[in-house]
Formats: C-alpha cells, sequence, structure tokens
C-alpha cells in the first residue's frame, strides 16, 4: 500500500504562482512514476505532468512552459506553478504507479483558485 497526501493548494491571482507538494509514504519504494492530474468543475481529469524516477517529465500542452514537476529521493513530488491562470483553476490530484505490480494510487486532492 502507498499513501499519497497533498498540499500546498490555496487561491492565488491570475499570473501568480503556487507550488503544490505530494508527500508517498507507506511502500513507497516500489513507486516507478508519480504525476498531477486536476479536475475542473464539470470537466474530467485530466493529466498534467508526470515524472519518472529517472526525473524526466513530461507536460500537458497547456502547462509548457509554465509548470514545472520535480521529485526528490524520498518519494515527495512537487509541481511548481507559473504564471496562473482562470483556467488553471481545479482540484489537483497526487498519482503514483508501483512496480512491478503497477496498482495506482490517488491523493486526496487540493483545490487550485485562481482568481483576482
Amino acid at each position: 500500500q502507498v499513501q499519497l497526501v497533498e498540499s500546498g493548494g490555496g487561491l492565488v491571482q491570475p499570473g501568480g504562482s503556487l507550488r503544490l507538494s505530494c508527500a508517498a509514504s507507506g511502500r513507497s519504494s516500489s513507486i516507478r512514476s508519480m504525476s498531477w492530474y486536476r479536475q475542473a468543475p464539470g470537466k474530467e481529469r485530466e493529466l498534467v505532468a508526470s515524472i519518472t524516477t529517472g526525473g524526466n517529465g513530461n507536460y500537458a500542452d497547456s502547462v509548457k512552459g509554465r509548470f514545472t514537476i520535480s521529485r526528490n529521493t524520498q518519494n515527495t513530488v512537487y509541481l511548481q506553478m507559473n504564471s496562473l491562470k482562470s483556467e488553471d483553476t481545479a482540484v489537483y490530484f497526487c498519482h503514483a504507479v508501483t512496480f512491478p505490480s503497477g496498482f495506482n494510487y490517488w491523493g486526496q486532492g487540493t483545490q487550485v483558485t485562481v482568481s483576482s
């Protein structure tokens, strides 16, 4: 079992920045990849960014150049969000996949609201 706990969400003005954190515990040494997803009201959950154990990050086109995903050796993953826009408003979820089981784990989500 892996537990994921997000933090760092909140209210920010357009153009501002936030940093989300996701701390993994339990059998975190089995985690292969970690990602951030988001879900806005009335929309499907979408992948924002992902990072492998090798440190390679992949991003949705809508956040490229504005968001940066990183991961430390203790399996905490961060999402640095700059130049935030109103359309970035959503609940952000941390996600992990373990190896070799391929099990998926989700955090409880953290609200990000971009508004003036």
